[in-house]
């Protein structure tokens, strides 16, 4: 079997890899695999730290005391709009994979995560406008993007038995950095450091990430120029529908994520030193059992798993209700703590339904082998970005929902009350979709009428 190619394309600068074959079990075991993990590791690193500089904000706020002249809402304001940003660029670092390269786009996306650092350094003090904090909030939404050109690019390097291990591995050391920004900055408020030391130690961070991209990472010919799979993905109705579920777990996990510690202070009176010595759990669990999500998804199916994981997310929030009422700490810090942990479950189960989704649609086809493969890999990788960015989407709608209900009553019951519901809707999906009996009964019989091959979810 001949190893894959790294060598650089006359006609391309960078590292190019020009024959790659993950579902060959040959060549994955003699040289792929060890590619594949060598990229993974390192889009990891870079992933973590985009992260960590989206989610900044969310520890910035816990810094800003009366001397800063924000409100609470004015708060969950700047985060809200932090999260939008993150979620809307996930679009073009998408595309922007297919454009340059994974390995080359890595380097420019880490690299860019320098902007919004440098600015929140210069204007972090008392006495800079609330606008102020705004835009250069806005410069830290890109982080958020690096989630998507890292899913994309590492979703193209490993077989589809291995998708939900590897995409979940991804996601988790990526989010990870939630927990790991905010512990450091509970160090640092411990020792009454200020924000300042926080952006300090994260600068140079930044620049060995992208140094170490251009030095151990490579790019995937076919791969390059394939943005028209975008457009595939978008026209395709299953996108749409796993962006809606991708909402109520993803969602769920940023948004809690930036409210967290504000709903601490707010509801609970938690000073900024309490309120960080709790913030950083759920978001930690969360991120660390997202490989889990991605690893069951692989064994019994990605769908059963997200079904029964939005009972949980419901019943969780259920109780949350209750705990906000009765304004009782220790059991809302730990159901909430609960429910980061499902929503990192829900992620990695989410996420390997993707791919197993337009596989099954390949099989449907007609297609063997390595053509639906390859047909899967570019719909599932396309199609990542766009449920990526939806699905941030969420953690926008979760920071707004809180705001209204803190403005409206002093209380995030309401709020909760609203995610209660939603994760209702996301459960009956779900079910209606990927997992209805008659509708996969139904579509037995019309393949073996039609002497095709059964399209069925219910193994995704």
């Amino acid at each position: 079997m001949t190893a894959p190619s790294t060598a650089p394309a006359q006609s391309r600068g960078g590292r190019w890899i020009e024959d790659w074959d993950p579902e060959n079990e040959a060549f994955w075991a003699e040289t792929g695999e060890k590619v594949a993990r060598r990229n993974l590791l390192f889009s990891v690193l870079s992933e973590h730290i985009g992260f960590s500089i989206w989610t900044l904000w969310s520890v910035m706020v816990l810094f800003m005391g009366p001397e800063y002249g924000l409100t609470p809402a004015d708060k969950f304001l700047l985060t809200s709009m932090v999260t939008l940003v993150g979620a809307v660029v996930r679009v073009p670092y998408t595309f922007a994979v297919a454009i340059f390269g994974g390995r080359n786009w890595t380097i420019v996306s880490a690299s860019l995560l320098l902007v919004p650092t440098v600015a929140a350094f210069a204007v972090m003090k008392p006495g800079t406008s609330f606008s102020t904090f705004l835009v250069v909030g806005l410069l830290a939404g890109i982080g958020g993007g690096n989630f998507a050109s890292s899913m994309t690019n590492i979703n193209a390097f490993f077989p589809l038995r291995k998708k939900g291990w590897a995409l979940g591995l991804n996601a988790g050391g990526g989010n990870i950095g939630v927990p790991v920004i905010q512990l450091v900055a509970l160090a640092i408020i411990g020792a009454s450091g200020g924000p300042r030391v926080l952006l300090g130690i994260y600068i140079p961070l930044i620049v060995v990430a992208a140094v170490l991209a251009a030095l151990f990472m490579d790019n995937i010919s076919s791969v390059k120029n394939d943005t028209g799979a975008a457009k595939d993905a978008a026209k395709d109705a299953h996108t749409w529908i796993m962006s809606f579920l991708y909402i109520g777990t993803f969602g769920s996990f940023i948004g809690y994520a930036f409210a967290f510690g504000q709903v601490l202070q707010v509801q609970f009176g938690r000073t900024p030193l309490q309120a960080a010595y709790l913030t950083f759990i759920g978001p930690l669990l969360g991120s660390l059992i997202r490989p889990v999500g991605g690893w069951l998804a692989d064994r019994y199916g990605g769908a059963k798993i997200t079904l029964w994981n939005y009972v949980g997310m419901a019943a969780a929030t259920g109780i949350l209700v209750v705990a906000s009422m009765q304004k009782s700490l220790p059991l809302f810090v730990s159901v909430f703590v609960v429910l980061f942990v499902l929503s990192g479950l829900g992620n990695g189960s989410t996420y390997k339904m993707i791919p197993g989704i337009f596989q099954a649609k390949a099989l449907a086809k007609g297609l063997e082998g390595e053509e639906a493969a390859a047909y899967g890999r570019r719909l599932s990788g396309a199609s990542m970005g766009l449920i990526g960015a939806v699905g941030a989407l969420g953690g926008v709608g979760i920071n707004l929902a809180f705001r209204q209900s803190f403005l409206s009553s002093g209380s995030g019951t309401g709020a909760f009350v609203t995610f209660l519901a939603f994760y209702a809707l996301c459960f009956a999906v779900t079910w209606a979709v990927y997992l209805r009996r008659p509708a996969a009964q139904a579509q037995a019989k019309a393949a073996a009428s039609e002497a095709k091959p059964q399209l069925s979810y219910a193994e995704v």
